[in-house]
C-alpha cells in the first residue's frame, strides 16, 4: 500500500502548532504569575490599602539662622476607580471648589497612560493636590458621598522672606519625564524645579513611608494589616543652611527695583556666596501652592523677563573690570613690570586705530593705569603681547597662552555653583579668530578684548569670583550657595583651592591698584574712613546706553566681601555700579547702614532706568 508523506506531513504540522500553543500559554502563565506582580497587586489591593506617607521636605536657613523656607500642612485628594461609585460629578467639583469641566478634565488625564504611565484602577490615584485646611475641611464633610476618594496629608511650601526667590527656588508636581528618570516619584509627587530645591532635590525630599491597611470583603478598613509590622514610617528630608545674608539679599534686591541687572557676593575664603541677586525678581510665594502653576505662567510671559537668573546665566561685557585679569596677565608674562609706562592721549591711537580714553595723567605705569581705568595702557598692554613673535612663535600662540590664563581666573566655562543653568560667558582663542578672519589677524585686531569689550563676555558670578581672587592673592574657591547639608559633608568641589597662573606678588600689585582707585580714582564714591575698600569701575559699551559695572572686595587686607554690581543701561561705572557696591558692603560689614547711606540708599531705589519696555 502506498504511503500517503502529504498527510505524514500535516500530522507533524499539527501535532508542532499544538505543542507551540500549549508553550505559548505555559510562558504567559509564567510570566503573569512569577515574573509579573499585576495580578498579585490586583489581589493584595482588594484586601490590602497602601497608603503613602510623605515626608517632611527639609528647611532651609540662611548663614544667620533665619528661617527661610518651611512646611505647613496641606492636602491631596485621591481616588481609587475600582472602588468608585456612581456620584454627582457637580455636588464633587463644588465641594473641591473647582469647576465640572477641571475635573472631568483632570479624570481624562488620570485614566491617560501616556500622561500617566502608573495609572491602574485599583491604586490611589492623584486627583487635586495643596488644598489647604479650609478647602479640605468642606470636602471632609462630604467625604461619606463619595466612596473611592480620600484625603492624603502632606505639606506645601512656606517663606520666611518675600526675597531670595531664584536662589530658593520652587516645587511643582512631577512631569512625565521625571518619572521616568526616577522611579521615587509617582503622579501627584512634588519636585524642586528651580533653585537649591533642584540642586539639592534629593537631600531635601526625604523617604516615604508606607501604611498597609486590612480591607473586608466590602472594602471598608479593618485596622493596620499584620498589626503594622510590614509599615514603614517616612524619613524627613534633611535641612539646609544657606551661605545667603537674607538682610543683604533683600538690600539688593531693595536697591535694584526698577533696574535690570545683579549683584553678586561671595566670602573670599571659603567660596560662600553671601548675595545673589537678580533684577526684576519675584516674590517666592507666588510659587507656592496651587496657584503656582498659572503664576508661573505670568511670569514667564513678562516681557522683563523676572524668571532669569541673571547673576548666573546673563553674559555681559565686563567692561573695564576685566583689566585687571590683564594686568596680571602682562605682569606673570613680564610684558610690562610695575615701572612700565604708556602714553595716553585721550586714549589709544595706532596705525589708524582709536579707542577713546577720559582725560588723566600721561604716560603712566600700571597701578595708576588701574585706578584712572586708563584704556590705552591696556590695549598697548595687549598689543605687545599678541606681536611678542620671538616670545610666542605666533599670534595663534600668543593668543592661546592669552585664552590659559583666563581659563584659570574662572572665565570661559561654568564656575560650578551649586544652582541650575549657569552659563559659561565667552573667552575667544586663536580658532576662533582664524575662523573669523581667516587666519590674518593681530594684535590690533583684537584690541577691544584687552579692556572688557568685543567677544570677551562673562557673567555676574564670574566677575564677582574675580574679586574673590584678587582678595585671595591668586585663588578661588569654586562660589556655593549651600553650607551646610544636615548630617553630609560639604562636596570638596567647594573646599578646594583653584590657583591661577599668576604669583602671588602680581595681586599684590593690582590690589595696590584697586585700593589707589577708591582713595583717588574713579571709584572715590565708595571710599570710607573706616573700611579699606578696594574697588574697579566698568563702564561696559552696549547698544544703547553704557552698562555700570563695580567689582570690589574689602577690607583690603583681611577680606570678608566680594562684590560685583551691573546695571543695564546705568551708564558710567560711578552712576550706580560704585554707590551700590558699597552701601551692599557697609550693610554686611557693619549690619547696618549709617543714616546718610539710608538716604542714598533710598534715592538709588527710587531710580527708575527706561529700556523701552512696559512698565510692570
Amino acid at each position: 500500500m502506498k504511503r500517503n508523506y502529504q498527510l505524514e506531513k500535516r500530522k507533524y504540522i499539527i501535532g508542532g502548532a499544538a505543542v507551540l500553543v500549549v508553550l505559548i500559554f505555559l510562558v504567559r502563565l509564567l510570566t503573569l504569575q512569577i515574573m509579573s506582580d499585576d495580578y498579585k497587586k490586583n489581589a493584595d489591593s482588594n484586601a490590602l490599602l497602601k497608603r503613602i506617607k510623605y515626608p517632611a521636605r527639609g528647611l532651609i536657613y540662611d548663614r544667620n539662622d533665619n528661617l527661610l523656607v518651611f512646611n505647613q500642612p496641606a492636602y491631596d485628594i485621591t481616588v481609587v476607580m475600582k472602588e468608585v461609585e456612581k456620584f454627582d460629578t457637580l455636588e464633587l467639583a463644588t465641594s473641591l471648589g473647582v469647576t465640572k469641566d477641571f475635573l472631568v478634565k483632570r479624570f481624562s488625564d488620570m485614566r491617560n497612560r501616556r500622561l500617566n504611565p502608573g495609572y491602574s484602577r485599583y491604586t490611589h490615584q492623584v486627583l487635586l493636590t495643596q488644598l489647604s485646611s479650609e478647602d479640605c475641611a468642606v470636602f471632609r464633610e462630604k467625604l461619606f458621598k463619595f466612596p473611592g476618594f480620600y484625603i492624603q496629608g502632606r505639606t506645601v511650601r512656606q517663606y520666611g522672606y518675600d526675597c531670595g526667590a531664584h536662589i530658593l527656588g520652587d516645587i511643582a508636581e512631577v512631569s512625565k519625564w521625571d518619572m521616568e528618570d526616577d522611579d521615587y516619584y509617582k503622579r501627584g509627587d512634588f519636585i524642586g524645579k528651580l533653585g537649591v530645591e533642584r540642586s539639592y532635590e534629593k537631600q531635601l525630599r526625604g523617604e516615604k513611608g508606607v501604611e498597609i491597611l486590612l480591607r473586608d470583603a466590602h472594602g471598608r478598613i479593618q485596622g493596620n494589616y499584620m498589626g503594622g509590622m510590614f509599615d514603614k514610617s517616612p524619613v524627613p528630608g534633611k535641612n539646609l543652611k544657606l551661605s545667603l545674608d537674607i538682610e543683604l539679599q533683600a538690600l539688593g534686591e531693595r536697591l535694584l527695583e526698577g533696574k535690570i541687572g545683579s549683584i553678586v557676593a561671595i566670602e573670599p575664603s571659603t567660596g560662600e556666596v553671601l548675595c545673589l541677586v537678580s533684577s526684576p525678581t519675584y516674590n517666592p510665594h507666588l510659587m507656592a501652592g496651587r496657584h503656582r502653576g498659572e503664576n508661573h505662567l505670568k511670569l514667564s510671559k513678562d516681557p522683563w523677563k523676572p524668571l532669569l537668573n541673571r547673576a548666573i546665566m546673563g553674559t555681559y561685557p565686563p567692561g573695564s573690570t576685566f583689566k585687571i585679569s590683564q594686568a596680571l596677565t602682562f605682569l606673570q608674562e613680564g610684558i610690562i613690570n610695575t615701572s612700565t609706562m604708556y602714553p595716553c592721549s585721550h586714549g589709544f591711537s595706532f596705525r589708524g586705530l582709536h579707542v577713546g580714553c577720559h582725560a588723566h595723567a600721561s604716560p603712566l605705569p600700571v597701578i595708576p593705569a588701574i585706578a584712572t581705568s586708563c584704556n590705552a595702557y591696556f590695549c598697548w598692554g595687549l598689543y605687545y603681547m599678541i606681536g611678542a613673535r620671538s616670545k610666542y612663535g605666533s599670534v595663534q600662540n600668543a593668543m592661546n597662552i592669552w585664552r590659559d590664563y583666563m581659563v584659570s581666573m574662572g572665565f570661559g566655562y561654568p564656575l560650578g555653583i551649586d544652582l541650575p543653568g549657569e552659563k559659561r560667558g565667552m573667552i575667544p582663542n586663536a580658532d576662533f579668530y582664524d575662523r573669523a578672519y581667516r587666519g590674518s589677524w593681530n594684535g590690533l585686531t583684537v584690541i577691544s578684548i584687552s579692556i572688557g569689550q568685543g567677544e570677551v563676555t562673562l557673567t555676574p558670578l564670574q566677575i564677582a569670583n574675580l574679586g574673590a581672587t584678587i582678595a585671595n592673592r591668586g585663588y578661588y574657591i569654586t562660589p556655593h550657595v549651600v553650607k551646610e547639608v544636615e548630617s553630609e559633608k560639604l562636596d570638596t568641589l567647594y573646599v578646594n583651592k583653584h590657583y591661577t597662573k599668576v604669583d602671588r606678588s602680581h595681586y599684590e600689585e593690582v590690589v595696590k591698584g584697586m585700593r589707589a582707585a577708591v582713595l583717588s580714582g574713579t571709584c572715590r564714591s565708595a571710599n570710607m574712613p573706616d573700611i579699606e575698600i578696594c574697588g574697579k569701575t566698568g563702564t561696559a559699551q552696549n547698544k544703547g546706553k553704557d552698562h555700570s559695572a563695580f567689582m570690589g572686595f574689602a577690607p583690603m587686607n583681611n577680606p570678608k566681601i566680594a562684590i560685583a554690581v551691573y546695571v543695564e543701561n546705568g551708564g558710567f561705572g560711578a552712576v550706580y555700579g560704585v554707590p551700590i557696591g558699597k552701601l551692599m558692603i557697609e550693610k554686611y560689614l557693619k549690619r547696618e547702614l549709617s543714616p546718610d547711606s539710608e538716604v542714598l540708599a533710598g534715592d538709588i531705589q527710587k531710580r527708575r532706568i527706561s529700556y523701552g519696555i512696559q512698565e510692570r
